[in-house]
């Protein structure tokens, strides 16, 4: 079940402190991946795990989650995993942030909140504006990957990155997962449920030229 929040409240303005890199990782020299969206964190917590040779980001927008997230975070003593509550396109855009964006090298979309009213579509969390964004904050070679079960949202996110011209698109079945930060191909949630319910999965991955 989806939970609506609203991106464009007001209450989202206001963006947390987030911490150096050397406080919220082990190693602040390791590769990092941002997920947006994470919701509780249990995909990030399973690549934590198994692929330590990364570290990982998730920003959530409902703060129950992120409270929880960050709770079996310390619980565990994760050491390449941390998490920030907020809106991604308000906490990326603000100057405190450019420490770490300068360090990523992927970002994932899994299963985004599609907003099917189209008087909606303006809260998808894809949008011109963040991937323009994107295009002139993020390093060469970096990438973007997308993933949802529902095929109107999948297409416009993929017009809206690759009308991108900083953006191309990568063959997935050349794609070398074993350099990126999914190397075991783990499975959010949704997906496990998708595939389960035999429905269809919609993915393209992009990368910054």
């Amino acid at each position: 079940m989806r939970q609506h929040v609203n991106p464009l409240s007001k209450n989202f303005k206001e963006i947390e402190s987030i911490p150096s890199l050397s406080e919220m990782f082990g190693d602040p020299k390791l590769n990092l991946h941002l997920d947006i969206g994470c919701a509780a964190g249990d995909f990030l917590f399973d690549l934590a795990l198994v692929n330590t040779s990364w570290n990982y980001l998730g920003i959530e927008i409902r703060e129950k989650l992120v409270k929880t997230a960050k709770l079996k975070m310390r619980e565990r003593d994760t050491k390449n995993l941390y998490f920030v509550f907020g809106n991604a396109n308000n906490i990326l855009n603000d100057v405190q942030s450019k420490f770490f964006i300068e360090h990523i090298k992927s970002i994932s979309f899994n299963f985004p909140d599609p907003w099917f009213k189209k008087r909606h579509y303006k809260r998808r969390v894809v949008q011109p504006e963040f991937i323009n964004f994107l295009s002139y904050s993020l390093k060469k070679g970096s990438l973007i990957f997308i993933k949802t079960d529902v095929k109107d949202l999948f297409d416009y996110m993929d017009c809206t990155i690759s009308n991108n011209l900083n953006f191309k698109k990568i063959d997935k079945e050349d794609f070398n997962y074993s350099e990126s930060f999914n190397p075991n191909k783990v499975k959010t949630n949704r997906e496990k449920y998708v595939i389960v319910n035999q429905l269809d999965i919609f993915e393209r991955i992009y990368q910054k030229i």
